[in-house]
């Protein structure tokens, strides 16, 4: 890491620093602007986040696929489909409770 970096990191932390204790003195003095302006700053953060969202989402360009991708687990989970009912309640029963020719014995 450089000293320009090592610099501006330090030059943030003061800022963050000075803006705390701007807004401790604010909420001190019980002035409404030490809460408004932040809450107004992280809203309209959050509301151009959103509109960034929707723009992108509003703008973007995807070429469709001409034929779409057959997945293997498509292809493989019909069995259960054409299984008669019962054969279904046997697979899908946990192997402790189906019993044997030895447990009946």
């Amino acid at each position: 890491m450089n000293d320009a970096s090592r610099s501006q990191g330090w030059a943030i932390c003061a800022a963050a620093g000075l803006t705390a204790l701007l807004f401790l003195i604010g909420l001190l003095n019980g002035s409404y602007w030490a809460l408004a302006i932040p809450v107004a700053i992280v809203t309209l953060f959050a509301l151009s986040l959103v509109g960034w969202v929707g723009f992108t989402i509003a703008t973007i360009q995807v070429e469709a696929d001409a034929s779409p991708e057959i997945l293997s687990t498509d292809a493989t989970n019909t069995s259960y489909s054409s299984a008669a009912p019962e054969t279904l309640e046997a697979a899908d029963a946990p192997a402790s409770s189906q019993t044997t020719a030895e447990d009946a014995a």
